[in-house]
C-alpha cells in the first residue's frame, strides 16, 4: 500500500498492486487494473519510488524480534 494525495489534497492510501500504470496529463493520473482511475498530486517519478519501497520492504519481510515485546538492555 503506498499513500497518494488527491488533487483536493485528500490523503488516500492505494493498492500499489493494482497500478497498471501512472501518466502525467499535466497532473498525474493512476490507472488501476480494474478500471478505476485517479488525479493525484504526486509526481509519477514519486509514485514509482513509492511502489518500488513497499514492494522491497514486503520482500525484506518482517522485522524478526515481534512486535509489541519488549527489547531486554543489559545494563
Amino acid at each position: 500500500m503506498i499513500a497518494v494525495t488527491r488533487l483536493d489534497k485528500t490523503p488516500m492510501i492505494l493498492n500499489a498492486d493494482l497500478v497498471e500504470w501512472i501518466e502525467r496529463t499535466p497532473d498525474t493520473l493512476i490507472g488501476l487494473v480494474n478500471g478505476e482511475r485517479f488525479l493525484v498530486l504526486e509526481t509519477p517519478e514519486e509514485l514509482v519510488r513509492r511502489v518500488i519501497d513497499f514492494k522491497r520492504s514486503v520482500v525484506a519481510g518482517p522485522s524478526l524480534r515481534p512486535v509489541g515485546r519488549p527489547v531486554a538492555v543489559n545494563g
